[in-house]
Parts: C-alpha cells; structure tokens; sequence
C-alpha cells in the first residue's frame, strides 16, 4: 500500500466557525489549498445558510488573496461528494510550469504526482510555508 508522507500538518491559513481552508498536506505545490467543512457533510446542498455564507465569503476572500497577495492568475476549483472525507473543495492554483503536462481536468493527478515526486525540495518547502504565511497575514 503506497503511504503518502504528510508534508503540511499544521499549515493553516484561514480557521471559520464552519470551516478550515489549509494547504494540502501531502502534496508540494504552494497555494494548494483545501477548504473543509468542520461538519460531516457530503455536499453544498447539506449546508445550513450560515454555513454557506461563510463558505462563498471565505472562498472568495482566499481567492482574492491568492491573485492579489500571491499572484495566481487563475485556479481549478474541485469538490467531490462520492468522499469518504466529508465536504472539501481543493482550491487548486496553475502555475506556468504545469502547462507543458496539461490544461485539462485530467492533467491535476498528473500534475500532483509530479510535484510530490520531483518538488519535495526544502526550497518548495519553504516557499509553500512562505505562502501560507502571506495568505493568513492577508486573511486575518
């Protein structure tokens, strides 16, 4: 069983009543977010109204920040209700370097794979700390 190395345990950049947007723990591409609902709950259909206020105005605060604050032009957004993992979205940023594996919904795997095998380097390390740095700096 291939056990993936939890890189980001403790890389929080926004911490709601509802929700907890961190970067991803295992995999090494700055800005790589992961927003959860702290409730059980499979899809955006479950959530109450002020769960799901907190949820756009949250999302939209991170995306803003990311554009304004750590200059990612644009992203791939991602939630998947088949989860054993409750209610996540991955905010998923591109980055000029990826073009070349794809541009497509099919290229993220690839393109994870990629980072985790070739971009555990202490340089991305740092810089994926840096980010989460500027992006609670920004957000609280």
């Amino acid at each position: 069983m291939n056990q993936k190395k939890i890189l980001f345990p403790d890389e929080e950049i926004l911490d709601g009543k509802y929700f907890n947007t961190h970067q991803d723990w295992e995999v090494p591409i700055p800005g790589f977010f992961i927003m959860a609902n702290k409730r059980k709950v499979v899809s955006i259909n479950n959530f109450t109204d002020e769960e799901y206020l907190e949820f756009t105005e949250s999302l939209r605060r991170i995306r803003k920040g990311m554009k304004d604050v750590l200059g990612i032009k644009e992203v791939y957004l991602f939630q998947n209700e088949d989860s054993t993992h409750g209610f996540h979205l991955w905010i998923f940023p591109r980055y000029a370097w990826m073009e070349e594996i794809g541009k497509k919904i099919q290229s993220v795997r690839p393109i994870m794979e990629y980072a985790t095998e070739n971009m555990n380097t202490e340089e991305v390390l740092q810089k994926v700390r840096e980010d989460v740095m500027k992006m609670k700096k920004y957000l609280n």
